[in-house]
């Protein structure tokens, strides 16, 4: 008898030091009486560097606006920032540093689809949350992933909503797509082509050009041969920007480029330096310039007090409420904080919790929004296809 409750004694010894462990040892990475540290692999220089920029920037501003007013349940978010010049092997570089150096609590907005799913292995070895990716990519969303939340809607639904309007709305039948060749815009390319078989329509014409470059020739020597109604286009600012331009001056005058979200409004436009006429572009966030509602009120107040210099745009916008949603889940993180329950915590939140824009989360669904939105440019500003702001 007494070796048996001997042998207890040990099981429970041992069972007393494993919820230690788990409890208390490994939320030691990011998180102290103070702080909660976040890292944050992003195109900070290179072709995509005002998306990484944007996205970080709208970010920073609510939590140091979280944090001026003590932070959440008495801890403040520091986030940690390398550049890695949109490509995948910096990704990886940084976020290992961030890892196993920084000893951050999450990995935070990832900035593409190329890196994000090289990083994705190491956030599978670690277990670290990877939270709000600046991508739309399906591999972030299957097979479900828990330790991946995601802010935005998919690239299969912005290019489902394109298609629908070309197709069903514009009766267009002749459709074109210009994409990145890597991951990302192959993701595109995927969604296009479902979009358009639902509708027994195959892409007239197609073209690729490698990230990180402006070389647009042979695909646009591809698609002008079938002088497109539309080019649906997967790729960053700057190449798509070159490939509307020379597109225009080589013929294809009446054809409407239609942009997805990645490519960055703001920064398209500019490239385009106001050659804008057929230009279409779906967003995942509502119209940040024009007071709609409380998410937007509160994001130009936040926003633009902290960056007074800057003007409010799609991937800002994105950028705080994506940081927004952390602190929501942060506050409903039950203590000891952990990655655990942190990651359980997004899954509890209310479908007003970001105030103004409805989200939606669960235990086998770890994507906040699905809107989508199509945009304009008109009369100096985006505005929603239908002309509702």
């Amino acid at each position: 008898m007494k070796v048996v409750f001997k042998a207890l004694l040990v099981l429970l010894l041992i069972t007393s030091i494993f919820i230690y462990y788990d409890n208390y040892i490994k939320v030691d990475n990011g998180v102290d009486e103070n702080n909660i540290i976040l890292g944050q692999s992003s195109a900070i220089s290179g072709a995509a560097s005002d998306l990484g920029i944007s996205f970080r920037d709208g970010a920073l501003s609510y939590f140091e606006y979280i944090n001026s007013m003590g932070g959440v349940n008495g801890r403040k978010i520091k986030l940690i920032t390398y550049d890695d010049k949109y490509e995948p092997s910096l990704a990886v570089e940084n976020s290992l540093k961030l890892i196993t150096e920084d000893k951050v609590f999450a990995l935070f907005g990832e900035v593409g689809t190329p890196t994000s799913k090289a990083v994705l292995k190491i956030v599978n070895e670690y277990k670290v949350p990877f939270l709000t990716p600046f991508s739309g990519a399906e591999l972030l969303r299957k097979p479900f992933n828990p330790l991946v939340v995601n802010f935005r809607a998919s690239y299969y639904g912005e290019t489902e909503e394109i298609v629908k309007y070309l197709v069903d709305k514009l009766k267009m039948k002749n459709i074109a797509i210009f994409y990145q060749s890597d991951s990302y815009g192959k993701d595109g390319l995927r969604g296009v082509k479902i979009a358009l078989n639902k509708r027994n329509i195959e892409l007239s014409a197609s073209g690729a050009y490698i990230r990180n470059t402006l070389s647009i020739t042979t695909a646009l020597n591809s698609i002008k041969k079938v002088n497109p109604q539309a080019v649906i286009m997967i790729g960053a600012y700057k190449p798509c920007a070159e490939f509307i331009k020379r597109a225009k001056k080589e013929g294809l005058t009446k054809t409407i480029f239609a942009n997805i979200s990645f490519v960055g409004s703001r920064s398209l436009l500019n490239e385009l330096e106001g050659k804008t006429d057929n230009l279409i572009i779906s967003q995942v966030v509502p119209l940040p310039c024009i007071e709609t509602n409380e998410a937007v009120s509160e994001y130009k107040k936040i926003f633009l007090k902290s960056n007074p210099k800057n003007v409010c745009g799609f991937v800002s916008f994105e950028g705080f409420l994506s940081a927004k949603l952390i602190v929501e889940a942060l506050r409903q993180s039950r203590e000891p904080l952990s990655r655990k329950s942190f990651i359980s915590s997004f899954e509890r939140l209310s479908d007003n919790s970001l105030k103004g824009i409805e989200i939606e989360l669960s235990k086998n669904d770890h994507q906040a929004m699905n809107d989508i939105y199509l945009t304009i440019y008109k009369d100096g500003e985006l505005l929603t296809i239908d002309g509702e702001k």
